[in-house]
């Protein structure tokens, strides 16, 4: 991802509103883009859309 890229981040409606523990995700067609929503500077890691759906997949058991 380049610097001058503007990703759209959201989080899950599941997340509570006291602010902690969240994850953000923000989708481009070829890669999904992970974030600590706490640390909005930090880190991020991006996974290829096949990657997500199977995360999503397994986390919904």
């Amino acid at each position: 991802m380049s610097t001058g890229d503007e990703l759209n981040w959201f989080k899950s409606s599941y997340s509570g509103s006291q602010g902690d523990s969240c994850v953000e995700v923000a989708y481009r067609p070829e890669t999904v883009y992970v974030r600590d929503s706490k640390e909005q500077d930090g880190p991020v890691l991006p996974v290829s859309p096949t990657a997500w759906t199977d995360f999503l997949a397994h986390t919904a058991r």
